[in-house]
């Protein structure tokens, strides 16, 4: 009897060790010593990004492996970008999951603390480079996004991470970039002075398959043209091509060999730089951005997804892997034609008679409240709009070290800060007054601290109050846009821009529903197959949804957090419940009121349209 009391004693201790190896490796991504049968069960991500792709343009012919994810996966669609509807700031969303609010990425040129060397020691910089984004980061606390990443938190779990793709919103995925087993990144600054440093690891994999430590330029993609001479004619191809590469060559057979659960960020600058910049539509609205380059760039993309799909098919991932597609933003034709601005009045050589100038609306700002220009991005210089001078941004006032009004221009929409504490309120007002006075606004939204002003909607309306670091704006405003009338609106949106793009090429921005439709869908193991979600999602709601899925927690500074797709996910419900509601400010003294349509999902909002009645597409 003893001799079986013993027995069994011994059995119950191996079944008990054996129970609590199997608890402590059962947690994605934990522990680095996982088997490989346990990783077989254990999923990964591929997030990519098609930088202003429209839903709109994803058909069967141009676009067959991003219409088949659509189609065969989880289809979004009621699907929204952020407003502002920039690149940067929805970078930082699809990053944290968090309102701009929270983020404190209000567009891809915001105010900061101080002047950024690498941006030639502007105040406003363009976010959409490392050095620029290094040293923002630096001015708010080590994390200008106030908030922890995706990546951040699955590279701390043990999952391998990489971010490969446009400058700018791929280091903006792990903005830390602290250490432990770094996220991989690729851009166009790789092998660059202001690149990210490449691990030995990487350098020798890359001379394995054949492939350059330095990503090649956009070559003619890049080049933009001017009012006389049209932009490019060609995708981006070879710039993307090499990302393609180097992300089904090297990384992820390197993260096959790791034998751990990844998350891989693709960040695909087509269509958007070929919409940006294309020569099809020189100072012409129709086709704009609908015409045979821009076609060529969604081609592009398609094919840069194909070859990552094959590569996962054939490295035995693609049953573990899940593909979120999505967009940072919708697209819109730019337009610079307006009745009322004093800007469109004088006289510029790059700029066609009667069209309004780059820094349009600061010349106009300027001109009501009878102060000067200044250039904050070479060195304060004067601004003369008179001699046919224009800035980007813009200070105004008596002193460019003290200015009362700082417009960081963005495109269809831009901020305005008024830094002078004395008289911001009056100045505020002042410039509410000039504004509804304008053909090309459509909507104004002002700092809940300037109180109730007719014609304007807080901006805690749209979530753009949180826990925020970097300076908050005092005035957003959005501009006017319109259908060019080719049968579907949000395919061919155009709107006035505050941008050095010519009229007819692309832009976005606007509190427009084509600028506000992006395009959202998913595939793979955790994601339901033929399901269309008629629910609202936001690009808000990728990374909780992602975080979910893999078991990852995501630590918060503030609220205003995206929602979990459950609906979307398998075994989750058959539908979640959502209303629409509309907001209107009241009237101003012309009758003009800031009109906002959003949806919700319980406590979540999700933004459609904003903007003057008649002003904005889609409202």
């Amino acid at each position: 009897m003893r001799f079986f009391t013993h027995g069994y004693r011994w059995v119950f201790l191996t079944l008990f060790v054996i129970a609590v190896i199997v608890a402590c490796t059962a947690s994605p991504g934990k522990r680095s010593g996982q088997t490989t049968q346990q990783q077989a069960t254990q999923h990964n991500m591929v997030i990519f990004v098609a930088d202003g792709l429209r839903p709109t343009s994803i058909n069967a012919t141009d676009t067959p492996i991003m219409n088949e994810i659509r189609e065969r996966g989880v289809k979004f669609t009621n699907s929204h970008s952020l407003f502002p509807t920039f690149t940067t700031a929805n970078a930082s969303a699809i990053a944290t999951g968090h309102y701009l609010g929270d983020t404190g990425d209000f567009s891809n040129t915001i105010q900061v603390n101080a002047p950024v060397k690498s941006a030639k020691n502007s105040l406003v910089p363009f976010l959409e480079n490392n050095a620029v984004l290094q040293e923002v980061n630096k001015q708010f606390g080590a994390n200008y996004l106030n908030e922890q990443t995706l990546l951040e938190a699955a590279r701390k779990a043990g999952f391998s991470t990489a971010a490969i793709g446009k400058i700018g919103p791929v280091l903006i995925q792990d903005i830390t970039l602290q250490k432990d087993e770094p996220t991989i990144i690729f851009d166009d600054a790789t092998g660059t002075p202001t690149g990210i440093s490449l691990s030995s690891e990487i350098t020798e994999l890359l001379t394995k398959n054949s492939l350059p430590t330095a990503a090649p330029s956009r070559g003619d993609n890049g080049k933009a043209g001017d009012s006389k001479t049209p932009g490019t004619k060609v995708a981006n191809t070879t710039q993307q091509q090499y990302f393609a590469d180097v992300t089904t060559k090297v990384i992820l057979p390197l993260f096959k060999r790791r034998q751990k659960p990844f998350v891989l960020v693709f960040w695909s600058r087509d269509p958007d730089g070929t919409q940006h910049n294309h020569g099809d539509s020189l100072n012409q609205l129709v086709p704009g951005i609908n015409g045979p380059t821009v076609q060529a760039a969604r081609q592009n993309v398609d094919k840069n997804l194909t070859q990552i799909r094959t590569a996962l098919k054939d490295l035995g991932l693609e049953a573990s892997t899940n593909i979120f597609l999505t967009a940072d933003h919708g697209f819109s034709t730019t337009s610079k034609e307006s009745k009322t601005s004093y800007s469109a009045t004088l006289s510029y050589p790059e700029v066609p008679k009667g069209f309004i100038p780059p820094g349009f609306v600061a010349i106009d700002i300027a001109q009501e409240l009878k102060l000067s220009l200044f250039d904050p991005d070479n060195n304060n210089a004067t601004v003369d709009p008179t001699k046919g001078q224009f800035s980007r941004n813009s200070f105004i006032g008596k002193d460019p070290k003290k200015p009362d009004v700082i417009v960081a221009a963005n495109g269809g929409s831009d901020l305005l800060y008024l830094p002078n504490t004395v008289n911001k309120k009056a100045t505020a007002q002042k410039i509410i007054n000039l504004l509804l006075k304008q053909d090309y606004i459509s909507g104004i939204f002002v700092d809940d601290a300037l109180g109730k002003i007719p014609g304007t909607l807080p901006m805690d309306a749209i979530a753009l109050r949180g826990a925020a670091r970097t300076p908050k704006p005092s005035i957003l405003i959005n501009f006017r846009s319109f259908d060019t009338g080719c049968g579907n609106p949000t395919a061919c949106g155009a709107e006035l821009a505050d941008t050095g793009l010519q009229q007819g090429q692309g832009i976005h921005g606007s509190f427009s529903r084509a600028d506000t439709y992006n395009t959202m869908a998913a595939i793979g193991p955790d994601f339901k197959q033929d399901y269309e979600d008629l629910a609202p999602a936001s690009n808000a709601d990728v990374a909780v949804t992602i975080a979910k899925i893999l078991d990852l927690k995501l630590s918060t500074q503030g609220k205003l957090v995206g929602r979990v797709l459950s609906e979307a996910l398998v075994n989750g419900p058959d539908s979640v419940q959502y209303k629409s509601f509309t907001l209107k400010s009241p009237s101003a003294a012309n009758g003009l009121k800031t009109i906002l349509k959003y949806q919700t999902v319980g406590k979540t909002r999700y933004f459609d349209v904003a903007g003057f009645p008649g002003r904005t597409l889609g409202l």
